[in-house]
């Protein structure tokens, strides 16, 4: 899944980023209020981790921007918003909630607790009460990054688990080639031009032929079972 992280200290972004690849998210980062909502007009995300002190700013303005569609975000004005701050006064926490903040964790900051904070809000947004995500005989569970087949586990790679993860999210619709290379690739990173395909190949040598759906022209899917 693909975060949005706005973070302006050098060091703690470069740790987010290392910290929460590992958790199988690709993180884009940005410093700036400005960079933000380019970004946010730009690409649709899973997840936005916003930190409130920033050198052009608040980021209470990028808040808005995502809440109400300001500034072309459109595509993320229901993105899952985690504010992670120094500042811990009882009024920045309330305001930020009537802002439209789904969660708010202060300053320094457990990447165990960060990543499992995160999972829960994009599992939220997404209708499912409980992590694991089970599609006919096959299982997939977040948490663990563990995909099954009939109960059995099943070894896949990190792009076919981040593949394999946005297509359970959307049981039932399409999801087009630049949709799963937007969720897999971060800015800068090349993407060779079957990449997709191939993964899609492996996934269904390991999950059976028929699991993953081809539409002509639009993507893949899985089908509701």
């Amino acid at each position: 899944m693909r975060l949005l992280l706005v973070e302006d200290d050098l060091l703690l972004g470069d740790g987010l980023c290392a910290g929460l690849n590992h958790y199988g998210f690709q993180v884009d980062w940005v410093r700036s209020v400005a960079a933000a909502l380019s970004a946010l007009a730009t690409d649709t995300y899973a997840g936005l981790v916003l930190d409130l002190g920033l050198p052009d700013g608040d980021g209470t303005a990028v808040l808005d921007a995502a809440r109400n569609g300001k500034a072309g975000t459109g595509g993320n004005s229901a993105v899952p918003v985690l504010l992670l701050t120094a500042r811990d006064a009882k009024e920045d926490k309330l305001r930020a909630f009537a802002a439209g903040a789904d969660d708010y964790v202060v300053k320094p900051v457990d990447l165990d607790e960060l990543a499992a904070r995160l999972r829960a809000l994009i599992r939220r947004s997404h209708g499912r009460a409980v992590p694991r995500i089970v599609a006919g005989r096959v299982a997939f569970d977040p948490e663990a990054r563990q995909a099954y087949l009939d109960e059995a586990p099943v070894d896949l790679s990190g792009r076919e688990l981040a593949i394999l993860e946005l297509l359970l999210e959307r049981l039932g619709r399409v999801v087009s080639r630049p949709q799963l290379e937007a969720a897999l690739y971060r800015w800068g990173e090349g993407v060779e031009s079957n990449a997709i395909e191939v993964h899609i190949h492996h996934l269904r040598k390991k999950l059976g032929t028929d699991f993953i759906q081809t539409r002509r022209g639009l993507g893949y899917l899985v089908e509701k079972p």
